[in-house]
């Protein structure tokens, strides 16, 4: 028999191979991927999550010298004094935090709230990407015993450690204050809960590069013109009129042909409108006017060139939409030829785009 080729082998070889792979590489699911992220990459996933949480009025991330053990710091009323909040601490570590992995962050939330330098927090998490370890998960479920730990490891693991200033022994007045902390108040985040929480966050897609959900099917537009698409409702019209040679004031005047297409018109306004709503739920604020962007640069030419009338002008523009490569947006992939006809009604509603240009 003869012996395959070369070719044939390397055919045979990568033919079963996902051309996704091949763009991206091998896919590597989230709980992996919190793994290899960076220690400032990890804070802001951490901070992304926390952001999305009912019941916080603000979040700030603090991570970085000098941030006197709190990373994330979640708010409950940033208006009012001495507010409730939560602190999430955040450590990436190659192993699952052990109890001298925190021994020195509960001596700074001791320490900085003995000497004022903040409030007690009414919860403080500490979130690792490979959770905590079997001993401290123990620790965690005991406050007396954690308690007991951090006294018995301040001489060694933080005395020294806590300010640049020279040791702090723990006596008098802070031991006290240690002994009045309330340890039930700490604990740890598991992170396949944060990762489930930043599922439902628009900073998913990006920080995990899973690919965007499926969209919903859009709503029909309203049988009545809302006030929110009246300027490009406007110029529609305006352009019929143009078709025409007549003043087209509502669109009830309008023939059957042209009745038609206004209709395809507010339904490809609604599509734009919610893939605009989807960019915002699942995207960082920016995607969607970055692709609004991307058609306007692509159709302006076509819109502001000669044409027979306006309705001309309307269709070779929105054709040229639909035509357009549309290679650097977050959107690619779940933006279709209809959106794409209403990001032009969008820009014609913001009077981006005019289609009978005042000679």
């Amino acid at each position: 028999m003869k012996p395959p080729t070369r070719a044939i082998t390397v055919a045979t070889t990568l033919g079963g191979a996902d051309p996704l792979e091949i763009r991206s590489g091998p896919f590597i699911p989230p709980i992996e991927r919190i793994k290899i992220f960076s220690a400032a990459e990890w804070e802001a996933c951490v901070d992304e999550w926390a952001s999305s949480l009912p019941g916080y009025g603000l979040v700030e991330r603090a991570g970085g010298a000098g941030d006197m053990g709190c990373d994330i710091i979640a708010t409950v009323d940033p208006t009012v004094d001495d507010s409730p909040w939560d602190n999430y601490q955040c450590k990436h570590y190659d192993h699952p935090l052990a109890p001298s992995d925190i021994w020195l962050e509960l001596a700074k939330l001791a320490y900085f709230t003995h000497i004022g330098a903040y409030t007690v927090p009414r919860r403080y998490y500490f979130v690792a990407p490979r959770g905590v370890g079997t001993k401290l998960m123990r620790l965690l479920k005991k406050p007396h015993a954690l308690k007991a730990g951090l006294i018995a490891a301040w001489p060694d693991k933080c005395a020294e450690q806590l300010t640049a200033t020279g040791q702090v022994p723990l006596e008098g007045a802070l031991l006290d204050h240690v002994n009045s902390l309330d340890f039930t108040r700490i604990g740890h985040l598991p992170p396949l809960r944060l990762i489930e929480g930043h599922m439902a966050t628009r900073f998913f897609a990006v920080r995990f590069g899973l690919g965007l959900p499926a969209r919903t099917t859009p709503p029909a537009p309203p049988d009545h013109i809302a006030p929110g698409e009246s300027r490009y409702v406007a110029q529609l019209l305006e352009a019929y009129g143009d078709n025409l040679r007549t003043n087209v004031s509502a669109h009830t005047q309008l023939t059957a042909k042209h009745s038609a297409h206004f209709t395809r018109a507010r339904e490809s306004f609604y599509c734009a409108e919610a893939l605009r709503s989807f960019s915002r739920d699942t995207l960082p604020e920016g995607a969607f006017e970055n692709l609004q962007n991307q058609i306007y640069d692509g159709v302006i030419d076509v819109a502001e060139a000669d044409h027979a009338c306006g309705l001309t002008r309307v269709n070779e523009t929105t054709k040229q939409a639909t035509a357009l490569s549309l290679t650097s947006s977050a959107l690619l992939g779940r933006v279709e030829p209809i959106d794409r006809r209403g990001v032009c009604h969008q820009l014609a509603n913001a009077d981006r785009l005019t289609w009978v240009p005042n000679e």
